[in-house]
């Protein structure tokens, strides 16, 4: 048999062209790499002495919130506070302590598992993972129900016709020739009762297609907001910066405490030249009149020029999204509508003037033309429904989950 679909007139709305080939998880993923750039521009140019063991650790910290927002790795806080923990030995041992030579593993991994206690980066990390949850949540879900958007078109396309709705079909598109009619043809009432009772299962859909819509537009509208996706990569460079600062301030404190919890290390101290672009507290002494003048050095890395590095990214992954939802949106009515687009498509009477009602050549059909959906066709003249389709039932129940 027909499957469902297979009379929509090709200048109609293909179901198969509703999900359009959207990049969404392409754009998210060059979006990843402008960030990760963004934020080695930042050690690059104001932690020169740290830049290049830093590199890892940035890969690291990206790599891991691609994965989570495609459905392979762990929570955003986990991933954050690991981010740091591993950056502690970092700027411990190249901004605090800048004169050590190479430390132990054992020593390094000390200070790794030591920064929750230490806390030498004060509020930023979980500042950081506020930011963050939230808009790469929206996106990890948002490609999560595009999957199932995709799953129930494919679905749809495999709806085949009931015996019933293949004679009503033959009925209106073959008898006429039997008249020596081959011109004629259906008219639009008539059509709309035989294809309303042919989809009247996939017209209960409707309803939940709507919701499903809907739901594509909450979660957009937190990816692309002022607080969206972009905004919430491209600012881990100028957190970072912060956090690496109020490190830097409390230095004096956090290796007092770094003494206490993980010794002093064993290895030969030699003197290093420091980072060119600013003093640290080591070299200042941090005495308390000395406040001051370690004030006006985290003013100036405070305004560190952070670019943005130029890719070959031609459009935002907001423009993506917005342009996605803009033609998402015109199919919102999809499944209601696809009786109309049969009926008022190719099969439109040229002249208007007569047509086939299934029995005879007339003016107009007189008959009573049913509304859309199973429980309007109990009084359809053309076709006999029987009752629900286990595989439209199916459908439904997929996008009843999107709504949970």
């Amino acid at each position: 048999m027909c499957s469902m679909f297979c009379l929509i007139p090709p200048r109609g709305q293909s179901v198969a062209n509703v999900t359009p080939s959207f990049p969404l998880a392409e754009a998210f993923t060059s979006l990843i790499h402008v960030a990760s750039n963004h934020t080695n521009s930042l050690f690059k140019t104001g932690y020169r002495t740290m830049a290049k063991e830093a590199t890892e650790v940035v890969k690291g910290l990206f790599t891991d919130l691609s994965l989570y927002v495609l459905d392979l790795s762990w929570n955003i806080e986990d991933i954050v506070l690991s981010f740091f923990d591993s950056l502690f030995p970092l700027v411990y041992n190249r901004l605090i302590q800048p004169g050590l030579n190479e430390v132990s593993v054992d020593y390094l991994e000390c200070l790794r598992l030591a920064r929750q206690d230490i806390n030498p980066f004060g509020a930023y990390p979980m500042k950081m993972v506020a930011e963050m949850t939230r808009p790469l949540q929206a996106m990890k879900t948002l490609l999560q129900v595009l999957n199932v958007g995709s799953e129930v078109i494919n679905m749809t396309k495999n709806v085949v016709f009931t015996r019933e709705c293949t004679r009503a079909l033959v009925k209106m598109g073959y008898c006429s020739h039997c008249h020596g009619l081959t011109l004629i043809k259906p008219c639009v009432a008539y059509c709309l009762n035989v294809m309303r009772g042919c989809l009247a299962n996939v017209a209960d859909i409707d309803p939940h297609w709507r919701g499903y819509i809907s739901n594509l537009d909450e979660l957009t509208s937190i990816i692309t907001g002022p607080r969206g996706v972009e905004q919430a990569l491209l600012r881990v460079a100028p957190m970072v910066n912060e956090a690496i600062l109020h490190a830097q301030l409390n230095g004096p404190e956090i290796s007092t405490t770094v003494s206490k919890v993980c010794d002093q290390p064993q290895e030969r101290v030699q003197t290093a030249p420091l980072d060119s672009t600013v003093q640290t507290p080591t070299t200042l002494g941090f005495k308390p009149q000395a406040a001051t003048q370690f004030a006006n050095l985290t003013q100036r890395r405070s305004s560190l020029p952070l670019k943005e590095v130029k890719t070959d990214r031609p459009r935002t992954m907001k423009k993506n999204t917005r342009d996605f939802m803009n033609y998402i949106r015109r199919f919102r009515t999809f499944y209601a509508s696809l009786a109309e687009q049969i009926c008022e498509g190719e099969l439109l009477p040229q002249d208007g003037s007569t047509c086939w009602s299934g029995e005879n050549v007339v003016e107009s059909y007189t008959n009573r033309v049913v509304g859309n959906g199973l429980k309007e066709q109990v009084n359809n003249p053309e076709v006999k429904v029987r009752g629900p389709d286990s595989l439209v039932k199916k459908v439904v129940d997929k996008l009843l989950y999107v709504d949970t």
